[in-house]
């Protein structure tokens, strides 16, 4: 396939579970660009992250539904032990970071994010956050004090902050990542940018899809257990290479794409 060099891959959940492993997959991945960074604005960022992280994985079933996961992904490993179609040093280091993922999640009675939701100050400053404008140092002038502590101990308390939740990021990526390489990809080519696909009986959790980034086509995509119903649009470029103001058409040429099913 043409253009492989340089993709954009999207993907989309085809179930509820999947999806809130997602959003968790990408507020994770945005606490910890943020942490790495020292202003406090960037911590700002950080902190209003990890609330967001909070209120996603408040479902009483997350910690439970990964830890019973886990284990089943366990039990399917472990049957290839001694395969010589299957690399033994990866199959080892998955089992032992599911080992010890399952180990973490199963030492925490707690709901997830109960430890920030007893802390009064923190549900303060999370309460006007959430509010557009609302932490400015007029509202909250202890969380403006705090902004203006030294770099490294903002950073201490955020790093303490998100510690409980990080067996559930760990648990999360693990399963992420078995579902993403249980598929096998496939190369298609969408006619006048529009492509169906009848699941007959294919049982899918996520669906990904990979782009040629310069093609400048994005994916509309509607699925349910009978069909995959896929239109690529085009995104209008203005002359000078800015984003244009007018909406996505769909394509009218022939659109290459890589598909795959996901399913553990």
């Amino acid at each position: 396939m043409a253009h492989l060099l340089t993709v954009i891959t999207y993907e989309y959940p085809l179930s509820e579970r999947v999806r809130t492993l997602l959003r968790l997959e990408d507020l994770f991945a945005r606490t910890r660009h943020f942490l790495e960074r020292q202003d406090s604005h960037d911590h700002h960022a950080a902190l209003a992250a990890l609330f967001e992280i909070i209120d996603v994985a408040g479902r009483a079933d997350l910690k439970s539904d990964l830890m019973q996961e886990l284990e089943r992904q366990r039990q399917v490993l472990s049957t290839f032990r001694g395969s010589p179609d299957v690399a033994q040093d990866a199959l080892e280091q998955v089992l032992r970071e599911a080992d010890a993922t399952f180990s973490s999640l199963a030492s925490n009675a707690v709901k997830t994010g109960q430890h920030l939701r007893e802390n009064e100050w923190l549900m303060s400053v999370k309460s006007r956050i959430s509010i557009p404008g609302g932490a400015c140092e007029f509202d909250l002038p202890s969380y403006h004090f705090w902004l203006h502590r030294p770099s490294a101990a903002r950073l201490a308390d955020l790093n303490a902050w998100l510690a409980p939740l990080l067996p559930v990021r760990d648990g999360i990526s693990i399963v992420l990542r078995l579902l993403r390489d249980s598929g096998k990809p496939a190369q298609f080519s969408a006619a006048q940018g529009q492509f169906q696909q009848m699941l007959s009986g294919r049982v899918a959790q996520l669906i990904r899809l990979r782009i040629p980034s310069d093609l400048q086509i994005v994916p509309e995509i509607s699925a349910n257990k009978y069909a995959l119903m896929i239109r690529f649009m085009s995104i209008p470029a203005d002359s000078d290479g800015s984003w244009s103001a007018q909406r996505p058409r769909q394509a009218e040429a022939a659109v290459p794409f890589e598909l795959t099913y996901c399913n553990l």
